[in-house]
């Protein structure tokens, strides 16, 4: 039976909206933890730097299952496949709601990982399947206000039950959502006969492997080089050989092999490489501004999590914005131009960022994040288009695994790179600031002589209190120098990424290409 004679058994809208519910519960958890990683990391005795492990192991198990989602469910079927994401989601945030080590917390968000990593191509695959072509624009229009909405919400939520309740509320919260879209699933979503009776594709074991080391292992490099001073520690030495060994094979078997796991094949279209390249830059942007603002807003500035939530929320405003703009100008202007605009904001923006003091009010940082999401959309949208317009009808869906699956990984190592650099950065800092602090320095002696004054006398305990204040001075400047260092960073990658789209070539958007991102 051809795939377009068949309907399934139920309105369609419910099946949307069943399915709507497990990918708004995944998305919503990518940025819900954000702005309670401080609170994380002082509840489980981490540092802040140590509590990212929250939010990387998540992406990177998130991605390396995404490689496999193809043939996980033509092996168990799209329903079971999608229920066993559900089921292990919601199991998975109840263990980490109730975690009570890093440890603990990093192993169920690595599980929540793999869980979450099916239900975003899973959803969007069953809604085509349940819609006719004339009815998939509507449904595709929903599913796209699904991804934008959960990013939109997940600071303010994640930073409201934070404040409000504890941060494990951020996890427990998936329990209900999950459950509900389970029962509605179970219900409502049927696969179709064609699905059934298709064979599962043989499933490449060496390369899934041979990526998982390699991905795996770096990532626990990124995120503890810093701690261990890199490679003067002989683990980190001995590591970073084993993912160049893991990663070298893995391009050398792909290209061989007839089946495999992701098809690197694709990437001799020059268009999808420049493309794949800049979602990857884009996605380390993104999410490391996402996991660094909150950390800065709240342990330098002072906020609360429910405002600094609503500091964050903005940027998904204007990113909702930006996507119903460049939907209706995408097939008007040169998708080139449109992306060159969107890096130039994200550029600018983020050197508006990087000249923040601590005196500033919420205000100035949201006027700056909401230019910083509008530009999302001027670069999400244009870049599909362009990246997919010269490949094959063929290739279509193995591009899509590598393009996801590359966002992610740019998008964990942006975590960890930027988290690493700035705690660097701010030593860098405080090593040079040091230096000026010395007692024939008449800046710094005026400066004692106004403290101790202020505290009432001359006795030793009141120079030793006013030396006490000059040093929190001292990690308070150089830490806000550290922050401005990684919006310079964030400027610079994005100017990078300026001159890389002039690599394109010029190309129209082709029939099968879906504009929502």
């Amino acid at each position: 039976m051809p795939p377009q004679a068949w309907k399934p058994r139920h309105n369609p809208w419910l099946i949307a909206f069943s399915v709507l519910l497990a990918t708004f519960m995944e998305v919503l958890d990518t940025s819900i933890a954000n702005v309670a990683l401080p609170h994380i990391a002082g509840s489980l005795s981490a540092s802040v730097s140590e509590a990212t492990w929250v939010l990387t192991s998540y992406l990177v198990a998130n991605a390396i299952i995404l490689s496999a989602t193809g043939w996980l469910s033509s092996y168990f079927g799209r329903k079971n496949y999608l229920a066993f994401s559900v089921i292990l989601f919601v199991i998975s945030s109840a263990l980490c709601g109730m975690a009570h080590s890093l440890g603990q917390i990093v192993v169920a968000r690595i599980l929540q990982g793999i869980g979450g990593g099916g239900l975003q191509p899973l959803s969007q695959a069953i809604l085509l399947e349940s819609f006719s072509p004339e009815e998939r624009g509507p449904a595709m229009a929903a599913y796209g206000m699904g991804i934008v909405v959960a990013p939109i919400l997940g600071p303010t939520l994640g930073g409201w039950l934070t404040d409000s309740y504890s941060w494990r509320w951020i996890f427990y919260i998936n329990i209900p959502i999950g459950l509900a879209g389970l029962i509605m699933q179970d219900i409502f979503v049927e696969d179709p006969p064609y699905i059934k009776a298709a064979k599962a594709p043989k499933i490449d074991y060496i390369g899934f492997g041979f990526m998982a080391i390699g991905v795996g292992l770096l990532q626990i490099i990124l995120d503890k080089g810093q701690e261990c001073d890199w490679f003067s520690a002989r683990w980190i030495r001995y590591s970073s050989v084993i993912v160049a060994v893991s990663l070298v094979l893995f391009v050398w078997h792909e290209l061989r092999e007839k089946h495999p796991i992701v098809n690197l094949r694709v990437l001799k279209d020059r268009n999808f490489a420049v493309a794949t390249f800049l979602v990857a830059i884009l996605g380390a942007i993104l999410y490391g501004s996402t996991a660094t603002i909150p950390i800065m807003l709240q342990g330098l500035m002072g906020y609360t999590a429910f405002i600094s939530g609503l500091v964050m929320t903005p940027r998904g405003i204007g990113s909702l914005l930006s996507m119903i703009v460049v939907g209706r100008i995408v097939k008007k202007v040169d998708a080139r131009l449109l992306i060159i605009v969107g890096f130039g904001v994200i550029a600018w923006t983020s050197l508006i960022l990087s000249r923040l003091n601590l005196e500033i009010a919420p205000s100035n940082i949201q006027i700056a994040l909401i230019l910083n999401g509008f530009a999302n959309g001027f670069i999400f949208v244009p870049l599909t288009v362009v990246g997919y317009a010269t490949l094959k009808q063929e290739s279509i869906f193995q591009a899509t695994g590598i393009y996801n699956l590359m966002r992610n990984i740019g998008a964990s190592i942006g975590i960890s790179a930027l988290i690493a650099m700035q705690d660097r950065s701010a030593q860098a800092h405080q090593v040079y600031l040091s230096a000026h602090l010395y007692s024939w320095n008449p800046n710094y002696r005026n400066f004692i002589q106004k403290v101790v004054h202020s505290m009432g006398g001359s006795h030793g305990a009141a120079f030793a209190a006013a030396r006490g204040t000059v040093y929190q001075l001292l990690i308070q400047q150089a830490t806000l120098l550290s922050f401005m260092d990684v919006f310079r960073w964030m400027a610079e990658a994005a100017v990078l990424c300026i001159l890389a789209v002039f690599l394109f070539k010029k190309a129209a958007p082709p029939a099968h290409v879906e504009l929502v991102e």
